[in-house]
């Protein structure tokens, strides 16, 4: 296959939302990224253009991405990219950036998250074997705790 996979960096910039598609569950949302340039004349940052693309996670990741992800939560997302082009209503072609993700996760050079591993189904519980510690936060949103500057 001749697919183009990318990695986006970036913020959402919206909550998750899930929805089903047939028997499956598929998550979808925004993530914004906006490149940062070092400029020697000023001796500064400067922003460049903030770029969005949606994102569609699909069956087991979207679920996981409805439960640990929300609005302005740095992530790191993986997957193949689709450029699509429509006619809106007002007659103006648009071209918009999906990306149908295959990983997704916290950007972690931005903070701190807790992993909770997902029960198997063959283990409905998810508890056989597993240490009090692991059970913490199970099925529950993943914390983020930003401890980088203000970006």
């Amino acid at each position: 296959m001749h697919d183009t996979v990318i990695t986006l960096r970036g913020r959402l910039g919206g909550d998750v939302t899930l929805r089903a598609a047939g028997e499956a569950q598929v998550a979808s949302f925004r993530v914004a990224c906006t490149p940062r340039r070092y400029q020697r004349r000023s001796d500064s940052w400067v922003d460049g253009d903030t770029q969005w693309y949606s994102v569609n996670a699909w069956r087991a990741l979207g679920d996981n991405c409805a439960r640990s992800l929300r609005r302005g939560d740095p992530v790191v997302v993986h997957g193949r990219l689709e450029i699509r082009t429509w006619t809106n209503q007002a007659g103006e072609e648009v071209t918009s950036l999906e990306v149908e993700a295959t990983s997704v996760g916290h950007d972690l050079a931005r903070g701190t998250t807790r992993f909770a591993r997902t029960p198997r189904s063959a283990d409905p519980e998810g508890a056989a074997g597993a240490e009090p510690d692991d059970l913490v936060g199970r099925g529950q949103q993943a914390a983020v705790e930003d401890r980088s500057p203000a970006a």
